[in-house]
This record gives structure tokens, C-alpha cells and sequence, in this order.
């Protein structure tokens, strides 16, 4: 049974190898999505990169992005900032395909 419990394994180690990578590329997502936000705010600096930290933590709050919209939509109105709804969808998915390229290594 060995060459069972081997295979067994490897799908085990590639599963948890899947859910990390899954877990990093949606917080690089979130994290280049809260810089985006943060330019449309006014912050640079440090200040962007505490605000972008600040989308990635909203974002363990349930699965999906919902919860880091909840977060940077009452922000962005504070300042303002008049974005569609649509705009940020495309915001999120330019973030998202920039995340997946970043850990990729590409």
C-alpha cells in the first residue's frame, strides 16, 4: 500500500500547496487594489502602503471581495471620490491578473 499512501500524500501536499498560493494571490490582489484606491484618495508613501494593508485585512472578514468593497466605498465617497461600481469590479480583476503575474514569477 505504499505506492497508495505516496500518492495519497502528494495530492495532500498539492492540495495545501493550492490553498496557500490561492490565499497569496488574493491578498497581492488586495494589496495592489488598495494601492489603486489609495491614489484615487490623494495618499503616497507610507500612507498608501498602510491604507493598501488595511484592504487586505478587510478582506478576511467573509470569501469574496464584497468585504473590501464595503471597506474602500465609504472612503472613497468621504473624499469625494466618485467611482462606479464597475470601475472597481475592473480595478479588482486588473489587480487580480497583476497578483496571479506577480507570483508567477512573470
Amino acid at each position: 500500500m505504499t505506492g497508495f499512501d505516496d500518492r495519497k500524500d502528494a495530492m495532500e501536499a498539492k492540495y495545501a500547496h493550492d490553498v496557500q498560493l490561492d490565499f497569496e494571490t488574493e491578498a497581492r490582489c488586495c494589496k495592489l487594489f488598495g494601492l489603486k484606491i489609495a491614489e484615487q484618495l490623494g495618499f503616497t508613501g507610507e500612507e498608501a502602503k498602510a491604507y493598501a494593508m488595511s484592504v487586505v485585512s478587510a478582506n478576511l472578514e467573509e470569501a469574496g471581495f464584497e468585504d473590501v468593497y464595503r471597506k474602500v466605498r465609504p472612503d472613497l465617497k468621504e473624499k469625494g471620490v466618485d467611482v462606479s461600481d464597475h470601475m472597481l469590479n475592473v480595478w479588482m480583476e486588473e489587480s487580480l491578473i497583476e497578483a496571479r503575474k506577480q507570483l508567477a514569477g512573470g
